[in-house]
């Protein structure tokens, strides 16, 4: 399911401007993460708004420290930290190098974020990873960050 974006063929360089910019900006963000060092408490980064105040995980708890993990190979504690924004990340890296190739190729290349479930889909992994990882008994106790 590929379609012709335009019969003109700009440069290779007007064409991966915006995917360029996207990885600088992605690279900026995991060099703050690096240095950052999010599994250091009292850190330079601050506690997640929704567990200061009900103490409870949000669905994005823990995303900081999975990050740093990735960035280090450390991918078990990845899964620890929040294994629903690995799976989100893997799934972003995939859209990324799809709209990437597309833009190189000058086609419109068809990807997951494209179909018409996707955004409920991952409304509702959301919603239920918000919820299973706060009961308090185990085993999901343990999925806590």
């Amino acid at each position: 399911m590929t379609e012709v974006l335009d019969s003109r063929r700009p440069s290779v360089l007007v064409r991966l401007r915006e995917p360029f910019g996207v990885a600088v900006a992605a690279a900026l963000v995991c060099t703050v993460v690096w240095i950052g060092d999010p599994t250091t408490p009292g850190g330079p980064f601050p506690l997640c708004p929704v567990k200061l105040l009900f103490g409870i995980d949000c669905p994005g708890c823990g995303t900081l420290r999975m990050l740093y993990s990735v960035l280090h190979g450390d991918l078990l504690a990845a899964v620890k930290f929040n294994a629903l924004a690995l799976a989100a990340l893997a799934l972003s890296l995939w859209a990324y190098v799809a709209w990437t190739y597309g833009r190189l190729v000058g086609r419109r290349i068809w990807k997951w974020a494209n179909y018409r479930w996707a955004a409920p889909l991952f409304l509702f992994l959301a919603s239920a990873w918000f919820v299973v990882r706060n009961i308090p008994f185990g085993p999901f106790s343990t999925l806590r960050v």
